[in-house]
C-alpha cells in the first residue's frame, strides 16, 4: 500500500468521526428544540415537524457508526502493517495519532 493510501484512509476516519459528532449535536439540538417549542405552546404540526426531523437524525447515527467503525479497523489493519517506507513519516504519525484519539471514544482500541 502506498503512503497516499493512508493518508486518505487516515482522512476517512476523520471526516466520519466528525460527522457522527455532528449528528449527534443535532439530535441534541434537536430535542431541545422540541422542548422549547412544546413548553411555548407551539402548533402542534410544527412540533411532530421536528419530532420527525429528529427522528431522522436519529435514524442515520448508527450508519454512521458502522461506516466509521469499518473505516478505523481498515486503518488499524494498514498501519499494523509496519510498512518500513513510512517510518518516520507524518503520514504514519498522523494515522497511529487518530487511531489513538477516535479508539477510545468510539469503544476501540489500537491494537
Amino acid at each position: 500500500m502506498s503512503l497516499n493510501t493512508l493518508k486518505i484512509k487516515t482522512g476517512v476516519v476523520k471526516r466520519y468521526f466528525k460527522e457522527e459528532k455532528s449528528y449527534h449535536k443535532e439530535v441534541e439540538d434537536q430535542e431541545k428544540r422540541i422542548e422549547k417549542l412544546t413548553a411555548e405552546g407551539a402548533d402542534p404540526s410544527v412540533i411532530n415537524k421536528q419530532k420527525e426531523v429528529l427522528e431522522e437524525s436519529q435514524r442515520i447515527i448508527p450508519d454512521v457508526q458502522s461506516r466509521l467503525k469499518g473505516a478505523y479497523e481498515e486503518l488499524r489493519n494498514l498501519v499494523n502493517q509496519k510498512n518500513p517506507s513510512w517510518t518516520g513519516t507524518t503520514e504514519l504519525e498522523d494515522a497511529e495519532n487518530t487511531l489513538k484519539d477516535v479508539g477510545p471514544e468510539i469503544g476501540l482500541q489500537n491494537n
